[in-house]
């Protein structure tokens, strides 16, 4: 990861202390209120309601070293913004293990990272991460939402981590209704069970 130095810890939403809350609550307005638009106020509340559920499972980032591309000001402000011995927290990954369409999958919550880390190959290596869970735990698929407003969050998971418009997903399920949605639902499947439920290859659709 260029210009990082970083190491990772786990959590669970019902053991979150008060700061590591915060910093979740903090970093997703920062980065959800405009693709959220305003759709946002109602779904913050449901955000904060999920992150603190016993089965949520979590990933946190800590950085030892933020590299040379941080000015003085801006090492101040990280190391602020959650301050503990092993580093400041600077992203985390929200998982679970879900049933979708009788299928065992682990469902990406959330994939948050700071502003100041991103586009360092950090948000690679945790979904990376994430895929290797999901097989070491014999997950049919990794699958996730996103808004189609984060243009930079739909290319990174269909161009970069090759995940693909999953047949949960509302422009799948019904075209029209799902013109009228915000997001799509995204998946990336690791059996032929789940890549037949799941994705479904599009020349059979076709072929109807």
């Amino acid at each position: 990861m260029l210009g990082l130095s970083a190491f990772l810890e786990s959590g669970r939403g019902d053991k979150l202390s008060s700061p590591v809350k915060q910093f979740i609550q903090n970093l997703l307005k920062a980065n959800m209120e405009g693709p959220y638009g305003s759709e946002w106020p109602a779904e913050e509340k449901v955000k904060r309601r999920e992150m603190v559920a016993p089965e949520a499972r979590y990933v946190f980032v800590r950085i030892a070293s933020l590299g040379e591309f941080l000015t003085t000001s801006e090492r101040e402000k990280t190391a602020a913004s959650c301050v503990e011995e092993r580093g400041p927290i600077v992203g985390f990954v929200h998982f679970r293990f879900v049933i979708e369409e009788e299928l065992p999958v682990l469902y990406v919550y959330e994939l948050q990272l700071e502003p100041r880390v991103q586009g360092k190959g950090l948000g690679k290596f945790l979904m990376q991460l994430i895929e290797l869970i999901a097989c070491k735990n014999h997950m049919g698929a990794v699958v996730l939402t996103v808004q189609k407003a984060n243009s930079a969050a739909m290319n990174f998971y269909l161009y970069k981590m090759r995940y693909v418009t999953s047949t949960i997903s509302p422009s799948r399920v019904d075209p029209l209704i799902g013109i009228e949605k915000s997001y799509e639902i995204l998946c990336k499947t690791f059996s032929n069970e789940a890549k037949a439920i799941l994705e479904e290859p599009l020349e059979l659709v076709h072929s109807v």
